[in-house]
């Protein structure tokens, strides 16, 4: 992916979704940035909500850290987080490799 590639691991997550941002402008895909999902329990919509880092495609939840690894909290959360949302994909993606990591949710 071009930001880790221009930008490398080091950053705080806050600069590398300021700089993705830009690269999806770029290439024209069409993002919303933390974008606020309701959260559904029983099929039933409740008054907590979860914010994603960005929605692409209006289905598809990006989730970005900037650590050393993905832990299995932080797959575990991706995935509570796709499911309780009724979205289908979800990406997971870390900047803070020297090689881009990322994981990918299907509900």
């Amino acid at each position: 992916m071009e930001v880790h590639k221009k930008l490398g691991p080091g950053f705080l997550e806050s600069v590398y979704s300021e700089a993705l941002e830009l690269e999806f402008k770029k290439i024209n895909i069409p993002y919303e940035r933390e974008k606020k999902l309701p959260v559904f329990y029983n099929n039933q919509p409740l008054k907590k909500f979860f914010k994603a880092d960005f929605v692409c495609f209006d289905s598809i939840i990006i989730e970005l850290k900037a650590t050393k690894f993905l832990i299995d909290a932080d797959i575990k959360q991706t995935i509570n987080n796709v499911k309780a949302t009724k979205y289908n994909l979800g990406l997971l993606i870390s900047f803070g490799t020297p090689s881009l990591t990322y994981k990918r949710i299907v509900n």
